[in-house]
């Protein structure tokens, strides 16, 4: 963990405290991931099989679950928490359909009707980590935008236990979500195989999920080959920015610098303030409450890299988030909500004391599957419309062709394409 005064330091140094802890091993990770990936396509099944073996240390014989496993999976669930995904999930429905984008239709000149229709994706694969910690808010957040945007198929992966079965709260918030097809498998095997598809693997059309720098790096491989598949976004290690004032709370910030710190070793937290005295104070906290984390020792190796800097004006606060792009932004300050016009790039922003990240991982409404790796300069979070192809649709009259077919041909002749032109003009032309 770094304490740093910015104002101390020149390009370069504020361009290394900046800088994600995972790109350090992205060369290592890259290699092994293509490796990953080779053999799925080379050997299907038996890979998957052997690289579940190798990663997991489990042995598996049928990766798809039965409808025994679902229904042992349900039973064991605790009721409060079948409540509380219950819950969640009708927050999510409710934000989410809010934000849904709808099918249009306009005259953009006589005779000229243009409009747009909306489709799910026929075939969707969805990620579900829970190798450290298994995480059903993230089957919950996947699977109710599919299901809004109605697609045809969706097919889950999540890596498989100890004793070799899928974890059972992630398989009661699938079926919470409608979905019957969940796969025992992990890691870039997973990725692999529903991106290229194996004897029990169906392929997939696009890919969604966060997870670790390898689910992230097989993510980005399999988008840029020719017969890969697309993806979300890339949603790696978990991250967050906390900009607080003098008056924030240091158990707060320390509980939420906290929260994603235990997520894994390659997650990095930030704590940029204005307010010399808010550090030390900060600092203290995290070293009480990690005494009493489950995950301490996760979160201490994530701390490592942590960054408690120090600005002279809530405005640099702002230019260093910017530039840093956070996955959740966290604004603890007194009066947040006139800061949030200062926001380029975040994936979440979360107003005030009263909003721990930690209710957007699970119960808010707003989607947690973000982009990371300062992805979010240019990528938004998963919605109903990362789950939809937009088709554009134009139905024209004789009136209309002759109304804008002018437009075309001279435009088309611009550009040198005779040919364009001439299926406007034949079609002008009055018939014999």
């Amino acid at each position: 963990m770094k304490t740093l005064r910015w104002s101390d330091m020149d390009a370069n140094a504020r361009a290394q405290a900046l800088r994600r802890p995972a790109r350090a091993v992205q060369e290592a990770v890259q290699a092994s991931v293509t490796s990953i990936i080779e053999q799925v396509r080379a050997d299907g099944d038996g890979a998957l099989r052997a690289l579940t073996r190798r990663f997991d240390g489990v042995e598996v014989g049928v990766f798809e679950v039965s409808e025994a496993e679902f229904a042992e999976a349900r039973a064991s669930v605790a009721p409060e928490v079948c409540a509380a995904m219950a819950a969640a999930r009708e927050r999510l429905i409710a934000w989410h359909r809010a934000g849904m984008a709808e099918p249009f239709e306009i005259e953009t000149a006589p005779g000229v009707r243009c409009g747009r229709i909306l489709r799910g994706i026929t075939r969707v694969g969805l990620y579900v980590p829970a190798g450290s910690a298994p995480l059903p808010s993230t089957a919950l957040m996947l699977g109710v935008p599919a299901a809004l945007a109605e697609c045809a198929e969706v097919v889950l992966c999540t890596p498989p236990q100890a004793d070799g079965r899928a974890d059972a709260t992630v398989l009661t918030a699938a079926r919470l979500c409608g979905i019957t097809r969940v796969f025992k498998l992990g890691g870039a095997q997973a990725v692999a195989a529903m991106a290229f598809g194996t004897a029990s693997i169906p392929a997939c059309d696009k890919l969604f999920g966060p997870g670790n720098s390898f689910v992230t790096a097989a993510k980005q491989q399999v988008a840029m080959m020719a017969d890969g598949a697309a993806i979300d976004l890339p949603a790696g290690p978990s991250e967050v920015l906390v900009i607080a004032d003098a008056g924030a709370s240091p158990v707060h910030v320390a509980a939420d610098l906290l929260s994603q710190a235990e997520h894994g070793a390659d997650s990095q937290v930030l704590l940029v303030t204005d307010a010399p005295t808010l550090i030390p104070f900060v600092i203290e906290q995290l070293e009480q409450q990690l005494q009493w984390l489950p995950r301490a020792e996760t979160a201490r190796r994530a701390l490592d890299h942590a960054r408690l800097i120090l600005v002279d004006s809530l405005e640099a606060a702002f230019a260093i988030s910017n530039a840093y792009a956070p996955e959740h932004l966290i604004l603890a300050l007194r009066e947040p909500s006139p800061w949030l016009e200062k926001v380029r790039s975040a994936g979440s922003v979360f107003l005030g004391d009263y909003a721990p990240e930690a209710l957007g991982d699970y119960c808010s409404g707003t989607n947690h599957v973000l982009p990371t790796n300062g992805a979010a300069r240019a990528c938004s979070g998963v919605s109903v419309a990362s789950f939809q192809t937009s088709i554009s649709v134009q139905a024209v009259t004789r009136e209309g062709l002759a109304a804008i077919g002018p437009c075309a041909v001279t435009l088309a002749r611009a550009e040198g394409l005779e040919a364009h032109a001439q299926a406007v003009l034949l079609r002008m032309a009055k018939p014999s």
